[in-house]
């Protein structure tokens, strides 16, 4: 417990076993002068409600030892984007690990979404500028001649009644909020697979992001002051993620639709043409994730269906003070998708070869 006790704790600990203590003695010891069957009950009640207020008070601080927060990923702090008594409690919910660990008690339910509006905002990085997103057990996909770079995706889009895809038809009754990915391409060294790490996501819908936060292994999401992705005619798109005084990314995006993408300088040195480029860039569809505490890899295995031909170029402006320390002067290639039928299908693990020995369970 050494690190673990506080004053605040103590204090709980006298009240709540005192008052079991009192309560389990009296009756015993004090014959006819001691307390009343009524005192005794309540008593009972009071200390049951102060003894597993102890308990979940110690797992919280035990487990903040062992799950520390970090700069990225799903172990990222929570701020809110609003001050208030209301988001001191998100605050307090969302940064909670003992929520967070009997979230991972429960199965992954199968999601789907019917997406709309997906925008794909791409960066060419040097390796040594984001080598730092990628988490523990993960390296980055490296790409161009020795290595030298690696590809970093912010796709923003707008769900339609996100949810789990046994409500069937109640699913239409769930909100469709706005989310945005910030993603790299990883590997398993140890397994040799491939897919993607979220270092950052947000989502506009408090529920979607508590829910989130506690329940799924591979999404670091945030709640943003104000996310939307619009439409002004056919050819113009906005894509704008604030996050007001919160943890979450920012992004401005003012885009076009262009007749395509000629690759210059790293991105041909990466890429034979655009259509290799997609290749690469839209078919990912696994999500990946490690849990140092477990010595594990986790891998959400994604369906999205998107095929190259789904893909129409765009380009404009990108403003981020989130990108900005990330990306230095490169340049974004930017694409949209129209629609797309999101649906997680599962959540597998590997576990870490030199420590448990290898295998998915």
């Amino acid at each position: 417990m050494a690190g673990v006790w506080s004053r605040g704790l103590l204090l709980l600990s006298i009240l709540a076993w005192g008052l079991m203590l009192f309560v389990t003695l009296a009756p015993a010891l004090l014959h006819e002068h001691g307390p009343g069957q009524s005192v005794i009950a309540a008593g009972n009640a009071l200390g049951f409600i102060l003894m597993m207020a102890w308990f979940v008070w110690v797992a919280e601080l035990v487990l903040r030892r062992s799950r520390t927060d970090d700069a990225h990923g799903r172990m990222a702090r929570w701020r809110a984007p609003k001050k208030g008594p209301w988001n001191a409690i998100l605050d307090f919910l969302a940064n909670s690990r003992f929520l967070r660990y009997c979230g991972e008690m429960l199965p992954c339910p199968p999601m789907v979404s019917d997406i709309q509006n997906v925008i794909y905002i791409n960066y060419l990085v040097p390796v040594e500028r984001i080598a730092g997103l990628a988490p523990a057990y993960l390296e980055l996909q490296r790409l161009g001649p020795g290595g030298r770079y690696a590809l970093l995706t912010v796709l923003t889009y707008v769900h339609g009644n996100f949810g789990p895809r046994w409500l069937g038809p109640i699913r239409r009754l769930l909100p469709s909020p706005v989310q945005s990915n910030w993603r790299i391409h990883v590997c398993d060294p140890q397994t040799g697979v491939r897919g993607i790490f979220f270092f950052s996501t947000a989502i506009s819908s408090p529920l979607h992001a508590l829910a989130a936060r506690w329940l799924s292994e591979g999404v670091a999401m945030h709640l943003p002051e104000q996310a939307s992705v619009r439409a002004n005619g056919d050819s113009a798109h906005l894509v704008q993620i604030d996050p007001g005084a919160g943890s979450a990314p920012d992004v401005h995006a003012e885009l076009r639709s262009a007749p395509g993408h000629d690759l210059t300088g790293p991105w041909r040195d990466c890429f034979r043409d655009w259509r290799d480029f997609l290749a690469f860039c839209v078919p990912q569809d696994r999500a990946m994730s490690s849990q140092t505490w477990y010595q594990r890899v986790t891998r959400q295995e994604i369906n999205l269906g998107i095929s190259p031909d789904d893909c129409e170029p765009l380009a404009g402006t990108v403003t981020s003070r989130a990108l900005s320390a990330l990306i230095g002067d490169a340049q974004p290639i930017c694409f949209r998708v129209a629609r797309v039928f999101f649906r997680l299908d599962r959540e597998s693990y590997d576990r870490r070869q030199a420590e448990l020995g290898s295998g998915s369970v």
